[in-house]
């Protein structure tokens, strides 16, 4: 089955360059040029979306945040011409999957494309994900190292399962911090590091699978 992309790019040069360049690797590629008409779009079906930040009628940043706001586990690189560590950490935080700056070369844009499309990715409650001896299974809400059962606590298990979600990935702290802390009895970001380190020493040797992502929060190796 092909895959298909979306790209997301309101100059009309680059956006040719793009879905050329994609459709010369056997991709099916689908432009559109303003923010809004992204924010707009049905995902389903899509397997990356390829992103600008300076959009006409929604900056690129709120595209991201409706995505992610959705819930949608679609991969997003981001394509921008900005520099700065600032963006790049900022769009990470809002989940971007990638962050690839202009100008560039395509082989590059090819590589890292082909490198997100590989990874595995959770598309619904109902997938399991294996990376190397780690296996989560979320409809069965079972976590397994080679083999042998780890007993984890919902909030572990939650956690594992955010990050598998975006294999790969960096999942930002104030995100995991949402949607898989109760503020009430689990405490905010402060205590994410416990659950974290809990968790890690529970995984034995495929504790070395969740790494920190420094200035952004953690992410699940997308390869054992």
């Amino acid at each position: 089955m092909t895959n298909r992309i979306l790209v997301v790019e309101d100059d009309d040069r680059l956006g040719r360059q793009v879905v050329q360049t994609l459709e010369s690797i056997g991709l099916s590629a689908e432009w559109v040029t303003r923010g809004d008409a992204a924010i707009g779009r049905d995902l389903d079906g899509f397997d990356l979306v390829i992103l600008d930040l300076m959009l006409r009628g929604a900056h690129g940043l709120d595209v991201l945040k409706a995505v992610r706001r959705g819930s949608h586990q679609v991969p997003v690189l981001v394509l921008s011409a900005r520099m700065e560590t600032a963006d790049k950490v900022r769009a990470l935080e809002y989940g971007a999957d990638d962050y690839l700056t202009k100008p560039f070369w395509p082989e590059e844009l090819v590589a890292r494309v082909r490198a997100r499309l590989r990874r595995p990715a959770l598309a619904s409650s109902g997938d399991a994900v294996t990376i190397g001896d780690l296996r989560i299974d979320v409809s069965r809400r079972a976590v397994a190292v080679a083999g042998a059962d780890v007993e984890c606590t919902k909030v572990e298990f939650d956690l594992l399962a955010a990050l598998a979600r975006r294999p790969g990935a960096a999942v930002s702290r104030a995100f995991l911090a949402e949607h898989v802390l109760d503020p009430g009895r689990d405490g905010g970001e402060r205590t994410l590091d416990v659950h974290v380190s809990r968790l890690r020493r529970k995984l034995g040797s495929a504790g070395r699978l969740i790494a920190t992502v420094w200035g952004v929060g953690y992410r699940l190796k997308a390869d054992g």
